[in-house]
């Protein structure tokens, strides 16, 4: 990598600089999406146990299993709506 001399840099200017960069901060915002994704993905994994394990007590606590449901239904849809984010910002 050659440095771009200083003189070069004072005179570019705040905007010029925030062009240059906006290469490496779109993908740094990228990958950030990418890792809540998979953060989400998970906690849908983790739910989906968590019912087995709730359908699989002695008493089985209907409440309970209703509301892990709604959490992994709220789950898909932030997923989808992640993916959705990414495809529109960073379009292939």
């Amino acid at each position: 990598m050659k440095l771009t001399p200083y003189k070069k840099l004072i005179t570019m200017g705040k905007e010029a600089v925030d062009f240059a960069l906006a290469p490496v901060r779109a993908h740094s915002a990228q990958k950030k999406a990418e890792l809540e994704v998979a953060k989400l993905e998970e906690r849908k994994a983790t739910l989906e146990t968590e019912i087995n394990n709730l359908c699989a007590e002695r008493e089985i606590n209907f409440d309970r299993i209703i509301d892990k449901l709604d959490e992994i239904a709220l789950t898909e849809r932030r997923i989808k709506q992640f993916v959705k984010i990414v495809d529109e910002l960073f379009p292939v």
